[in-house]
């Protein structure tokens, strides 16, 4: 039976067919749609497979290795910046190793349409010495969930699947199987406990295992070599094999990769036979400086670090066509005397009456700084607004205003969103309670997720008391509804609270605007 999927899509039905038993992820764009999938789907339903949005991608990671301990098949989901935060428990993974299948899906963003870098996920893969899958379509991201749990299980190691913006948010037909039955509960019997003594040990069984991840790659069905009469080879790295087949068709001589360690041998083969290589893959050139280094500085590597390749941005058709000597104009780029048309915060939104009130208040400080977190809210750094002084990564705000104020800045300010206080704000929030830094924090709660699309918030209806928890004053912590009429209230409370000498928090409380017209549509159904 085919289904028309988008690649995120074909991720998660793989995923559910192939005998899943828990999801965990933290919402971010271009992951997001897997989690969701598997949230509204029947099977999934109807087999109870968890699928509940975590905290952070750190919970993410250990709560799925925690099934994989008791022999489940479990999926964490991410984007690629999300990697740096489950990093610690990533990378210890490989070395306590698996017993259910268990798979890393990091979406990276080539381009950065919704990231702050371009991170390239495939060096995560190498650094904890597991493999890596990249499939080039649909159909190989859904075939890949079962052969990806399977050799997990099979090296008792997990296993790294990246996808791009690309192939995650668009749509192809993807032949799919019968759902295979969920593993037992058989919870591990091995030692995952990672004192120095276990964790020498541990590490030397990891490095024994790379022949058996080498050979894994060498055999893998989704490394492939083609022949032609060319003399520059090319290796195709991912969604890079269908740009290189819609410039040569089968006129290219090349080495198809999708599974990581590199296929060394089938490599060596191509260099053999033709005067240079070509490396093209989307994002930073990991395959082009490994290459180098497998085949010698005599021999000509070309791609990104060459210029042969943009050395930022996603690959598209006409940047490989044109990498290729088979340039004929500009396909796919943009409309001619289209005006741009900069983000902004949504009409009604909650955030624009919070940036409206701060900036009346800072006014009157010349010497005042804002700093910024990850969220919708970061738009308030763009016209009208130019609220912010800085948005550096997830929870930076907090902790960034406290430095700040501890060099001597007054006022210092933080805004926050309220996904992203639970995510990575509240240390920072202890840090400053502990150091009775003079900062001002606004958690600008909107009880949602809204920049990936409204998934529920993990601290909703609790902020009030994890702050008192972590030790501000309850006289401090101050609830405000942000509207238009309020704005006297509001205005007045910021000024109190940027007075105050000590550390202060402000919720602004009211519902995103799209999420209360989806329920207010819900009602009337």
């Amino acid at each position: 039976m085919k289904k028309l999927l988008l690649g995120d899509e074909a991720v998660a039905l793989g995923a559910i067919n192939a005998g899943l038993s828990g999801v965990y992820a933290y919402p971010g764009t271009p992951s997001t749609e897997i989690t969701e999938y598997i949230q509204n789907h029947p099977l999934a339903k109807e087999r109870g497979i968890h699928s509940r949005w975590c905290t952070n991608e750190k919970t993410a990671m250990e709560a799925a290795l925690g099934m994989s301990y008791a022999g489940k098949r479990a999926l964490v989901c991410m984007k690629h910046v999300g990697m740096n935060v489950c990093a610690d428990a990533f990378v210890n993974s490989a070395i306590t190793g698996v017993k259910g299948g268990l798979i890393v899906l990091a979406a990276d963003d080539p381009s950065m349409h919704s990231s702050q870098n371009e991170q390239d996920s495939r060096f995560y893969a190498k650094f904890a010495l597991v493999p890596c899958l990249e499939p080039s379509n649909q159909q190989e991201a859904y075939d890949m969930m079962a052969y990806g749990f399977d050799l997990s299980e099979k090296l008792g190691e997990p296993i790294v699947l990246r996808v791009v913006t690309r192939l995650a948010h668009s749509r192809a037909a993807v032949e799919v199987t019968e759902p295979k039955a969920e593993k037992p509960f058989s919870p591990s019997t091995d030692q995952w406990v990672l004192l120095p003594g276990i964790a020498r040990k541990k590490y030397v069984a990891l490095l024994e295992k790379q022949d058996a991840m080498k050979q894994a790659s060498a055999e893998s069905p989704y490394n492939k070599a083609e022949s032609a009469v060319s003399k520059t080879g090319i290796l195709a790295c991912g969604i890079a094999y269908n740009y290189v087949k819609e410039a040569l068709g089968n006129d290219a001589n090349l080495v198809k990769i999708s599974q990581y360690p590199l296929p060394e041998e089938k490599i060596k083969a191509l260099a053999a036979k033709c005067d240079e290589l070509l490396v093209i893959e989307d994002g930073q050139p990991v395959v082009e400086e490994l290459v180098k280094g497998l085949l010698g500085a005599g021999y000509p590597v070309k791609g990104r670090l060459t210029g042969d390749l943009p050395r930022t941005g996603e690959l598209t058709p006409d940047n490989v066509a044109k990498a290729l000597g088979q340039a004929t104009g500009a396909v796919f780029a943009p409309a001619k005397n289209m005006a741009a048309r900069p983000p902004q915060l949504c009409q009604g939104c909650g955030h624009r009456d919070v940036y409206t009130a701060l900036n009346q208040v800072l006014a009157d400080y010349p010497e005042h700084r804002v700093f910024g977190d990850i969220g919708c809210y970061t738009l308030g750094a763009l016209p009208p607004f130019q609220a912010l002084s800085s948005c550096v990564d997830m929870g930076a705000s907090i902790t960034m205003a406290k430095g700040a104020a501890d060099a001597g800045l007054f006022p210092s300010v933080a805004i926050i969103g309220d996904s992203t206080f639970t995510h990575s704000g509240m240390t920072g929030l202890l840090d400053a309670v502990n150091d009775k830094s003079n900062i001002t924090v606004i958690i600008s709660d909107n009880l949602t997720t809204g920049m990936t699309g409204g998934q529920d918030s993990a601290g909703t209806n609790k902020y009030e008391a994890i702050c008192l928890g972590l030790g501000v004053e309850p006289e401090h912590v101050r609830v405000v509804v942000p509207l238009p009429k309020n704005m006297p209230e509001i205005t007045q409370v910021i000024k109190e609270e940027i007075e105050y000498k000590g550390v202060s928090v402000i919720i602004p409380r009211r519902e995103c605007i799209q999420t209360f017209a989806r329920h207010a549509r819900a009602k009337k159904q």
